[in-house]
């Protein structure tokens, strides 16, 4: 079913991984996605691939971080499209080590790509989806948001989303516009597969699936928060980890 036919989309971090996937299964939904990445290549190899023609995938380089870059991709995704129904915020990195050792450009790069940028982004879209009593906003967070050893920098901007999302969805729920958050565990995707042995093989052994995840199994789930089948839903935040985290 084509629930999002007609549907402008804008997904961040789109040339790999979970970003690729939720552009896949928002474009199968019916949805032109313009698709955003600092990866030049990465994001060309993979937008081409979905959609040959370049009309209903839109690569659009983009330092989501840069909030003057920011602004104006955005304009330019609005004199191309006319409108943004929905944004998916999945770009993301990290710089792990554990506190003790870590420098202020480590704390500092992660907290920038992974929650400033949202605010760049939601800044970009609340206003006209507010003037146009609609819109869509999914934040991918991530089951660090709860701690993680190694992770202070991540966690921190992890939660933070969480709390960013609650918000946007109070202040912007009387407009039609609904705001929720994904917090994936351990999925099959290049930043995971960095991560050591032991680290992944404890992963495992703590998620009652038994087994990673999918990226497409994360991109169903955008995909009903970016539908009207998710009308009633506002400020969650999701967790779609095989059982490893039951907050």
């Amino acid at each position: 079913m084509r629930k999002l036919l007609n549907k402008i989309a804008v997904v961040t971090g789109a040339a790999q991984g979970i970003g690729a996937k939720i552009v896949e299964r928002l474009l199968e939904d019916g949805a032109t996605v313009a698709a955003l990445d600092i990866n030049q290549d990465k994001l060309e190899q993979s937008t081409k691939l979905l959609d040959p023609t370049g009309e209903r995938v839109i690569p659009m380089v983009c330092d989501v971080s840069e909030g003057a870059e920011v602004k104006a991709v955005f304009e330019q995704i609005y004199e191309k499209l006319g409108r943004i129904d929905i944004l998916v915020n999945n770009a993301g990195i990290t710089r792990d080590t554990f506190f003790h050792k870590m420098t202020e450009v480590q704390w500092d790069t992660v907290i920038n790509v992974n929650l400033n940028s949202m605010f760049h982004t939601c800044q970009a879209v609340i206003p006209k989806m507010r003037a146009q009593e609609y819109g869509k906003i999914v934040n991918i967070s991530s089951t660090s948001s709860w701690g993680n050893m190694g992770q202070a920098n991540y966690s921190a901007s992890k939660a933070g989303v969480i709390g960013l999302t609650k918000t946007l969805a109070k202040e912007n729920g009387s407009k039609h516009i609904t705001v929720n958050a994904i917090a994936p565990g351990q999925i099959d995707t290049e930043m995971t597969n960095l991560l050591p042995e032991n680290i992944k093989m404890m992963g495992l052994l703590l998620t009652p699936a038994g087994r990673m995840g999918d990226p497409s199994e994360v991109a169903s789930v955008v995909s009903f928060l970016s539908s009207d089948d998710s009308s009633f839903v506002n400020g969650e935040c999701i967790c779609v980890s095989g059982g490893f985290l039951m907050p």
